[in-house]
């Protein structure tokens, strides 16, 4: 866990919804509401995990941060600064401080640029706006060095992606994101598309970079021992809201919210005597469509717990036992 309380990100009733017109010749638009108000921070340091299903709104999230999509409404604040109020050159010199490790290791990377070029790609790019002064054998030697740092052999810079594995690609990735000295790094499901042997090399690598250039994470994942792994606190999203944040202990002996629960129990025990045992809460029904908004609970349709209230009113996230915030009215009936 971080020494300190510092708050290095504080995202605040942040919405992204995505206009879709019902018809080529309609003026009118129905909406996707992928992210439909969420508020939590990440401390300096730490790594906040933030699971839950496919299309739940992850990613979206993500991009939101790092302003790739332009958030309909709430505030993204970055040590101190509001970035969804930056104006385009504010909004560069914001971007030293974060970067973001893309999902895919075949599909972020430019298969027409060597692997040094990839890594130096971001200097350069900061070097035409005058926000980083860097000799040319500098940037040459940060490049090797950072190569170093992620396991990869300096004399691999001249290679081009297609010439690496899945592994090698994602630490080429990884690199890149390091080389302006971030102190914020969003990983977007780094590690879902290798296979298991090699994410756990990836994961130790990024638990190392952590502790050599303390950084703070916000690390997206939908498998639950990953995230149970690598992350301080976890944060669990359901149809574009979050549902329950606790510390990674806390949440994985005790969830609160029904759906955590349900997840929860999906996750198989490599123990066979232990999951022989375990009683699985199977869900009814669909995940509902995120193109209505709903008066009440987003997850009152499938919810075996559900109360006539969560049907009219939509329960705030709101602490529930020692830092343990939970969005249910199981806990918060006074609402």
């Amino acid at each position: 866990m971080p020494e300190n309380d510092e708050v290095l990100l504080d995202v605040r009733g942040l919405k992204m919804h995505f206009p879709v017109k019902t018809s080529m010749f309609s003026k009118t638009k129905n909406y996707i509401y992928a992210v439909d108000g969420i508020d939590f921070k990440v401390k300096k340091g730490e790594t906040l995990g933030l699971v839950g299903e496919s299309g739940c709104g992850k990613s979206t999230t993500a991009r939101a941060i790092d302003q790739l999509y332009k958030p309909t409404a709430g505030e993204v604040i970055l040590k101190g600064k509001d970035l969804t109020k930056l104006s385009p050159n504010e909004m560069m010199e914001a971007r030293k401080n974060m970067q973001m490790v893309f999902q895919d290791p075949y599909a972020s990377l430019n298969p027409r640029m060597t692997a040094g070029d990839i890594i130096a790609e971001p200097i350069r790019i900061f070097q035409k706006q005058g926000l980083i002064d860097m000799s040319t054998q500098d940037r040459d030697n940060r490049v090797e060095e950072l190569m170093e740092k992620v396991g990869l052999s300096r004399f691999f810079k001249n290679r081009y992606p297609h010439e690496f594995s899945g592994g090698q690609r994602q630490r080429i990735g990884i690199a890149r994101a390091l080389a302006l000295n971030p102190e914020l790094i969003l990983c977007d499901e780094p590690v879902s598309a290798l296979d298991v042997s090699i994410q756990s090399q990836i994961l130790n690598l990024f638990k190392d970079l952590q502790e050599e250039f303390g950084l703070t994470y916000l690390f997206i994942a939908h498998d639950l021992s990953v995230i149970k792994y690598i992350s301080n606190r976890v944060a669990v999203m359901y149809l574009g809201l979050i549902v329950e944040i606790a510390d990674a202990a806390d949440l994985y002996k005790k969830p609160l919210h029904p759906y955590t629960e349900a997840l929860l129990s999906a996750a198989p025990i490599p123990d066979p005597k232990i999951e022989a045992k375990r009683k699985r809460i199977i869900l009814t029904g669909d995940v509902p469509s995120p193109d209505k908004q709903r008066p009440g609970c987003n997850f009152y349709d499938r919810c075996p717990k559900r109360m006539d209230i969560c049907k009219e009113r939509r329960p705030s996230l709101k602490d529930a036992e020692d830092g343990h915030e939970v969005s249910c009215f199981l806990y918060h009936k006074s609402e």
